[in-house]
């Protein structure tokens, strides 16, 4: 009897465990899918590229799919079938992420050398619009891209300063936010724009070489911990490749699981203090 009453309140203690599990699991996969699609749309969209986000996360989930079947199917361990799927689920949105702050950085690079040809042309006697017209006609990407869409939105009807707005929010750094609040605090006070805007151009290009020095002196740091980080990987996959026998224990008991568990969180909170390390704001 007390037999049959532990097998039974172990199957209910699996069964409510299993459902919990699969209830955050769909909860998990829901929001990440949320999250995907939002932050791919508006991604794209700030290269101007328009696309459905259901398609996209369909895309995403097959190619993920494909690429875990496919090491199980050559015959490695499900762990590496798993961290690939997952890798692969996730490496789009991380590469989007990439290439924004690049386009951003690409921005703010050419911030200074238009400012300098804005002020000039107010000092000509061109007005603010006039003056963003022509000079944004001789601007490069994917600085005259984002101006062309300001003058757009205003030419729609949208009005000045939300167009302003607009753009900040779309290329948010440091460098875009003061330029326009110089804009707009000269449009309200009625101040010298062409001198501001001067000042502010030799500000972002002061800026610009101390942040390139501080990532010249940081790369080695970020390179050696890249290397630190692939190593173990690189180390199981060699001995795996020399020992499949004896490598396989890590892929299939409970204590490999969990010292591949344990290496996994030491590797993240290693990346994370390098991180934290080299990463200084100017």
């Amino acid at each position: 009897m007390a037999i049959l009453i532990f097998m039974l309140a172990t199957g209910l203690a699996t069964t409510i465990a299993a459902w919990a599990g699969m209830h955050l699991l769909q909860k998990e996969y829901a929001r990440y899918r949320a999250t995907f699609q939002h932050e791919t749309v508006h991604g794209l969209a700030d290269f101007f590229l328009f696309l459905d986000p259901a398609q996209l996360w369909g895309v995403n989930l097959v190619l993920a799919v494909a690429l875990a079947v496919l090491p199980w199917l050559l015959g490695m361990p499900l762990v590496v079938a798993l961290g690939v799927g997952l890798i692969a689920l996730v490496l789009p949105r991380r590469t989007l992420a990439w290439a924004r702050q690049r386009r951003c950085r690409r921005v703010d690079e050419q911030l200074p050398d238009f400012l300098l040809a804005l002020a000039g042309a107010l000092r000509a006697g061109s007005g603010l619009q006039s003056g963003l017209r022509m000079v944004s006609g001789h601007a490069q990407r994917p600085l005259s891209q984002e101006l062309g869409l300001l003058l757009q939105q205003q030419r729609m009807g949208l009005a000045f300063n939300d167009a302003l707005d607009a753009l900040h929010s779309r290329v948010a750094t440091e460098s875009v936010g003061l330029v326009v609040a110089a804009i707009k605090v000269a449009g309200q006070t009625g101040g010298s724009l062409a001198e501001t805007l001067e000042r502010i151009s030799l500000t972002l290009r002061t800026r610009l070489q101390l942040l390139g020095k501080i990532r010249a002196l940081t790369s080695q740091g970020r390179m050696q911990a890249w290397i630190m980080a692939s190593l173990p990987i690189a180390l199981a996959l060699a001995l795996h490749a020399l020992d499949p026998l004896t490598m396989s224990q890590l892929w299939s008991t409970a204590i490999g699981w969990a010292v591949l568990l344990l290496v996994a969180v030491l590797e993240g909170v290693g990346m994370y203090l390098v991180r934290r390390i080299v990463s200084i704001e100017v």
